[in-house]
């Protein structure tokens, strides 16, 4: 894979927004209904019939969250929009399919969505800043408009691996839908899939509000991205989004012993078994040199 510094903000007129088709916000509206009615009908089952699920079922929920969260932090995210690491084709490939599990659209469109946050982050035209509000930043922008994946993911679409899964995309989710149902039937299906999108999705879009509006600054950033801890252990190391701000090409995200970095971690695995190379670590002495005077001051919505 190419190596590029970072995300690179890209400058110029505004960028005009492309309106989203009906069918699109329908398939959305799906998406988020779906595993929100899933999550609800299994507290109904755990409460109503104490023996409706086994621990294969929650053991299925577990293995299949921690493949699509991997998929989305360490492939998505750090290795496909951030170059952090770059690893051999096969192993590429397996983390954009797992990152496919969790429904959040293709390679291309999340690459270029997120390249686009970077680009105007907290600004007019940020995808998803909670400036417009909570419930955009969260949700809401998933119906608002299209980013150009010419315009943002040039260079993803110049790699082989992510145009092979971003053409073979709707498979590679229908595959994390039918995985869990073979192996635990309706109640693998229930806890595998449904009820593991909707923690996959709403931790995922946790990062976009929460991480924009709630919790600490320890870098100087020109946006409102903070470091939060909850999100930071849910979302795999995501949490800490005011270091990934700071120092977007960073592998990882916890910079101090005590930030939990779950993907960071699985990256130095990676690299310690020869299946990473390149992984980019900020140097300390440009962690000192960005480190903001006041280091962990709060931040609430109404600063």
């Amino acid at each position: 894979m190419p190596a590029i510094a970072k995300a690179r903000p890209v400058v110029g007129a505004a960028d005009p927004a492309t309106p989203v088709s009906a069918f699109h916000k329908f398939t959305v509206v799906l998406l988020i209904l779906i595993p929100l009615g899933a999550t609800l009908f299994s507290m109904y089952a755990a409460w109503r019939w104490t023996n409706y699920f086994s621990a294969k079922d929650l053991a299925l929920f577990g293995a299949f969250y921690l493949m699509s969260s991997i998929g989305i932090t360490v492939g998505f995210h750090r290795m496909l929009t951030h170059a952090a690491f770059d690893a051999p084709p096969f192993i590429r490939g397996i983390l954009l399919i797992f990152a496919m599990f969790a429904l959040q659209g293709s390679p291309l469109s999340w690459a270029a969505a997120h390249i686009k946050h970077h680009a105007y982050s907290d600004k007019p035209d940020d995808p998803h800043s909670p400036l417009v509000s909570l419930f955009h930043a969260h949700v809401g922008w998933l119906f608002a408009s299209r980013v150009s994946k010419p315009k943002y993911a040039k260079r993803q679409m110049r790699d082989p691996v992510v145009m092979f899964v971003t053409k073979t995309c709707g498979w590679w989710a229908l595959l994390g839908i039918v995985l869990p149902f073979l192996i635990g039937g309706w109640t693998g299906l229930l806890w595998g899939a449904g009820v593991r999108i909707f923690f996959v999705h709403h931790v995922t879009w946790g990062v976009n509000s929460i991480c924009h509006t709630f919790g600490s600054r320890p870098f100087r950033t020109g946006e409102r991205s903070t470091n939060n801890l909850a999100v930071g252990i849910l979302g795999m190391g995501e949490g800490w989004h005011n270091n990934h701000h700071a120092f977007q090409r960073s592998a990882f995200h916890g910079l101090r012993w005590y930030e939990v970095d779950a993907s960071g971690y699985f990256i130095r695995l990676l690299s310690t078994v020869g299946l990473a190379s390149k992984v980019y670590s900020v140097p300390r002495e440009l962690m000192a040199a960005r480190r903001q005077e006041g280091a962990g001051d709060r931040m609430s919505r109404t600063t």
